[in-house]
């Protein structure tokens, strides 16, 4: 039996690109600004971590104007909809594992 840590992915479970994931999700659709707001992160990152999740197939990109202004919104694809929720189980299974666990106590062990 391998350890939950072990099933995280690692292209899903950085920071970030998670909560990319999260926020779209829970919005649907989602404009690059208010992402960017939401995360706190500069363009140039989220710009970067979005490449990431695009190239995995995780978001779409979709490119337009809204009035004058050019807009980018971010979708989930049924892949990165999969992936959000795989990787929620397999954090499941990891928490669960470490409140199902006795830590070790310090005191007993060698110095």
């Amino acid at each position: 039996m391998t350890h939950p840590a072990n099933g995280l992915d690692d292209v899903v479970h950085q920071r970030v690109r998670l909560g990319i994931l999260a926020v779209v999700h829970e919005a649907r659709r989602v404009e690059f600004g208010f992402l960017r707001t939401t995360l706190d992160l500069t363009t140039g990152n989220l710009s970067q971590h979005l490449t990431v999740l695009e190239k995995a197939g995780l978001v779409e990109i979709e490119k337009g104007y809204e009035g004058k202004r050019g807009r980018t919104w971010i979708h989930l694809t049924a892949a990165g909809k999969t992936a959000l929720y795989e990787e929620i189980s397999q954090l499941k299974r990891l928490i669960r594992q470490v409140e199902e666990t006795p830590a070790a106590d310090p005191a007993s062990e060698p110095p």
